[in-house]
């Protein structure tokens, strides 16, 4: 009760009743990522990443992809791709990806302004690049016109949610490797491919041949934060100083460790990835049901995309948010949380069936 009398809590500006499909960056925090921050909270920790988090996360991230690995803690999900990419090129140095990828897309010329490298983009069916795709990017060594390709960078899962086995990474590591050049991995949802591909998440990273990592958490239930992880510290130049000049190192660092070491200590980065994806395939299976919904890829993440009849997605956009993929072919993405039910997929789906037979 407040000292008026009242007990609204006036503090809260949102209805937490309110669900969506738009992303995964709309859900909360997971209640354990938020007890973690709490307990790593009092007293007095060396900052700038000197502290027994920070320290205990290295050992954590060992765990999962084996010693003489490197970690570095960052605020977001573009500073980690952005610092990656940097540590692996000289200034005249470009980096092949999927048209699709985040660092194209999403990531607002970050790479190329801040990171000051050149995008060589691909278009692909699925998002998922091949040494064949790679190939068409893959030319032009030693011509002082034309930005050097020396980096792959793969997201796993894809922009479209498909995933990348391990031996199409490793497909990717040799054929990049044997040309002198190097691999990165966009991990905002690794933990989403582990659980689809129930494999430890080594498997498909360092085993598997990618020289640096994006290892995302946000979309995973923390409140903020991701982490490089220089799986072959040999490959990565100066990422101690780049994260600094690019604003990336947080003094309280152990705020972000903390929530990592919370992720990975016990597998709710496992168990929270495979309820995301579990309901995203319990949606996918109802709307493969409703005639007229088209879906458009494989459903191998916590994402589903479709093509949907004309009006049909403003309409059900008036009670749950999503965003259109590609407008002009009516194309939508559906995304799933750690925190999505299955009665939010109920209910989303008879809102679809609903939309459909009106139109």
């Amino acid at each position: 009760m407040h000292l008026d009398g009242s007990t609204t809590d006036h503090s809260r500006l949102h209805d937490p009743s309110v669900r969506g499909f738009a992303s995964d960056n709309y859900s909360g925090v997971h209640p354990e990522i938020l007890a973690a921050l709490a307990a790593a909270n009092g007293g007095h920790q060396v900052s700038y990443g000197e502290d027994i988090y920070t320290a205990r996360l290295q050992e954590v991230l060992e765990q999962q992809f084996g010693t003489g690995i490197e970690c570095f803690p960052v605020f977001n999900g573009t500073g980690a791709n952005v610092l990656s990419l940097q540590s692996l090129l000289p200034r005249w140095g470009a980096v092949i990806c999927a048209s699709t990828a985040h660092i194209n897309m999403d990531e607002n010329g970050a790479p190329e302004r801040i990171g000051g490298m050149k995008l060589l983009q691909v278009p692909t069916e699925d998002g998922k690049l091949t040494p064949a795709l790679i190939d068409r990017e893959a030319w032009g060594w030693g011509d002082e016109h034309r930005a050097q390709p020396l980096v792959v960078s793969i997201t796993q899962t894809t922009e479209l949610g498909t995933c990348y086995t391990p031996e199409e990474v490793r497909a990717i590591a040799d054929h990049v490797h044997a040309k002198g050049m190097k691999l990165h991995m966009d991990g905002a949802r690794l933990a989403n491919a582990a659980a689809h591909l129930d494999l430890p998440l080594r498997a498909f990273t360092r085993d598997a041949g990618v020289d640096i990592l994006s290892f995302g958490g946000t979309k995973n239930g923390l409140l903020f934060g991701e982490v490089v992880v220089a799986l072959n510290p040999e490959a990565a130049h100066g990422l101690k100083y780049l994260r600094k000049m690019n604003m990336q190192l947080a003094s309280k660092m152990r705020f972000i460790s903390a929530q990592f070491i919370a992720l990975l200590d016990d597998g709710l980065w496992l168990r929270s990835a495979a309820h995301a994806n579990a309901m995203a395939a319990r949606l996918r299976a109802a709307v493969d049901q409703v005639d007229g919904v088209e879906p458009t890829q494989a459903t191998e993440s916590n994402g589903v995309f479709a093509i949907l009849p004309e009006g049909v997605a403003d309409r059900l956009r008036s009670q749950f948010a999503f965003y259109d993929w590609d407008a002009a072919r009516r194309e939508v993405r559906w995304m799933c949380s750690f925190d999505t039910t299955e009665e939010d997929i109920d209910a989303f789906v008879a809102a679809i069936r609903r939309e459909v037979a009106a139109g």
